[in-house]
């Protein structure tokens, strides 16, 4: 079956991806979609731009399309793009998913609509043993923004390793937030992943927008 692969650049789309490849599927396409504005109900926004560093040293195919954004009126765009990828001969959409119902259940109906199977293989995934995992298989990623009380904010922009995973597991026990960041507690960019010919090295500056809210944002990648 040929597959096109949600694609953000952060942790869970990089890991549904790896997922898809080992299950035998043929990775046609990584599908971005790039928001016009700063917060969107349905894709990730900080860093985006830069998913199609990790599309060439993985060495897929990668369309981008924009999107407004907007409740409602994104699910349009997400639809043009599923028709797109749909007219190349594409079979299913591979998806990130882990818990928000909102973004599986409208990717599902719209998928369902173009003609389009769905995977979403984390969904459900306990994700304190998914972090674990993540570091076991050899991902390598940064955290790019933050917004949670007692979020540990000192590790933006650093490649998490095993002790960050349990620290951030920790701190999200003790503080109630989603150790997985799927209730938008944090977005992630991934420099390396099984899949990487080779590590990216990001350069950045870290921008503290409020008390509980900071970025690290990405200026280059080499």
């Amino acid at each position: 079956m040929q597959v096109s692969v949600m694609f953000s650049g952060g942790k869970d789309s990089t890991f549904s991806l790896h997922w898809a490849v080992f299950k035998g599927f043929k990775i046609h396409s990584l599908i971005t979609l790039l928001p016009q504005r700063e917060d969107s109900w349905m894709f990730q926004v900080p860093n985006v731009e830069f998913t199609k560093y990790q599309a060439s040293v993985m060495g897929f195919n990668h369309f981008t399309f924009y999107t407004s954004g907007e409740k409602g009126k994104e699910l349009e765009d997400l639809k043009r793009a599923f028709e797109h990828v749909k007219q190349m001969g594409v079979d299913g959409i591979v998806t990130g998913a882990l818990l928000s119902d909102y973004q599986r259940l409208n990717i599902n109906l719209i998928a369902e609509e173009v003609g389009l199977k769905t995977y979403s293989p984390l969904w459900r995934k306990d994700q304190a043993s998914y972090l674990r995992e993540l570091i076991e298989l050899g991902f390598k990623f940064i955290i790019t923004s933050a917004s949670a009380y007692g979020f540990p904010f000192h590790l933006l922009g650093k490649v998490i390793d095993k002790d960050d995973v349990e620290e951030i597991i920790e701190r999200a026990k003790k503080y109630g937030f989603n150790p997985a960041f799927e209730g938008g507690e944090a977005e992630t960019f991934v420099v390396y992943a099984p899949l990487f010919k080779r590590e990216l090295k990001v350069e950045g500056e870290l921008v503290k927008k409020s008390e509980f809210e900071w970025q690290y944002r990405i200026k280059r990648i080499l």
